[in-house]
């Protein structure tokens, strides 16, 4: 099952992260099959393909919790 989620990158404690469409069985950080958004939680900066997102939901994508949540704050 494939799952939109995030992918964290940056240094520590300086946090920045990728919104990535990969498969749910693949760890936190592995190579994901395509790159959809970016989100920075410190300076709340958050950028997304929204119609490359709503085309794999409708795939059959899941998105996580927190992926959802801050989609839907953007929106």
């Amino acid at each position: 099952m494939l799952k939109i989620r995030l992918k964290r990158f940056g240094r520590k404690k300086q946090p920045c992260y990728r919104i990535i469409i990969i498969d749910s069985r693949k760890r936190r950080n592995g190579k994901g099959l395509e790159k959809v958004g970016f989100y920075n939680p410190i300076t709340k900066y958050n950028k997304f393909n929204i119609e490359r997102i709503k085309q794999r939901l409708q795939e059959g994508a899941q998105m996580t919790k927190i992926v959802s949540n801050i989609v839907n704050k953007a929106n």
